[in-house]
């Protein structure tokens, strides 16, 4: 529990460090010049600017390529503000140092690039005359502030795409286990669905459609002082479906740690690149904490759980009715609830 003495409630669990932390993390920082072999650089955190050092990365040698670059907005990075700029101007900004990444890539490599209803549509055009562009993940990002004169702005993209025709997805690494409303049933037997003491569950495909996320707040023990942090859970989707045990995946805009955390909860090789030093000894410090516990909010026993449900499933029974009226649900196989059979 935290001591109040640093103003935060009693309750946080926002990772903040100390200053001899930082210290111990900051000598332990791989700084440029790079060493020109790849091995010298996996599960390595680099403090620099990704930007001058990305034509010195290794040729041919990422598997997966996460990017989460800043959306066209002003904000401030640490002791870096980025400042919003013309479409235009934003679209040539990504593109040109985008095109540095693409030799570093494997022939079956992928990519997924983060973006907000501003920057998205500038994204896409990069992409789609550099790569194959495959689909446009939407997810639900519910921290977002309302608005008196606009829709409430509660969601972000992430652009999926491949280097070629030849890659890697697993599909069955990312399903969705959801409670079931009105179970289809065949000969009087579950259809697609299980019976188990907690519920009636499936597993649903994954969809272009994200409303299971959790943005990290401040109760959260992966949550960190970071502007624009990503849930570990996000991440966990994308290494899975694209990368296999043992790959190598980068983010050069690493902010603080995620990918390089989830990574390593999932046996990935990361290199991470951030320019922010502070950020930078954030994410190291999560990624040492993360060789002792390599829990993931919301991934349970090889699968990926809608909002609370896992944590519902292993309640009492009396509680855990409860705590099931407020979860998603889900029809059966026809999605309507003429399907059902008692």
């Amino acid at each position: 529990m935290r001591a109040s003495s640093d103003g935060r409630a009693p309750r946080n669990r926002t990772l903040v460090l100390s200053s001899g932390e930082t210290a111990r993390l900051s000598r332990r920082l791989l700084r440029p010049p790079l060493p020109p072999d790849i091995a010298d650089l996996e599960d390595r955190i680099v403090c620099g600017d990704a930007l001058a050092l990305l034509p010195r990365l290794p040729p041919r040698a990422v598997d997966l390529l996460i990017l989460d670059p800043p959306y066209n907005m002003t904000k401030e990075f640490g002791a870096t503000t980025f400042r919003a700029r013309s479409q235009d101007e934003y679209e040539g900004w990504f593109e040109s140092w985008f095109v540095h990444l693409l030799p570093i890539l494997k022939p079956t490599a992928s990519i997924y690039v983060c973006g907000d209803w501003r920057s998205s549509s500038a994204l896409q055009r990069v992409l789609d005359r550099h790569v194959i562009v495959r689909n446009r993940i939407t997810w639900e990002r519910e921290k977002g502030r309302g608005a008196r004169s606009n829709w409430k702005n509660a969601s972000e993209d992430i652009w999926f795409a491949t280097v070629t025709g030849d890659y890697f997805f697993d599909v069955d690494a990312v399903k969705l286990k959801r409670r079931v409303l009105a179970p289809y049933r065949v000969n009087g037997r579950p259809k697609d669905w299980d019976e188990t003491p907690s519920g009636d569950y499936r597993l649903t495909h994954p969809s272009n459609l994200w409303t299971d996320l959790t943005v990290p707040f401040w109760s959260m023990p992966e949550n960190t002082d970071h502007p624009t942090q990503k849930p570990e859970k996000l991440l966990a989707k994308l290494l899975l479906a694209s990368s296999r045990a043992g790959d190598v995946v980068l983010d050069p805009f690493l902010g603080s740690g995620t990918t390089a955390v989830v990574a390593a909860k999932l046996g990935r090789r990361f290199i991470g690149i951030e320019l922010d030093e502070a950020y930078a000894c954030l994410a190291s410090r999560r990624v040492e904490l993360a060789q002792d516990d390599r829990r993931i909010q919301g991934y349970e026993n090889g699968l990926f759980w809608e909002r609370n449900a896992a944590s519902a499933a292993t309640l009492p029974a009396g509680a855990r009715d409860t705590v099931q009226l407020h979860l998603p649900l889900t029809l059966g196989d026809h999605d309507d609830e003429r399907g059902a059979r008692p």
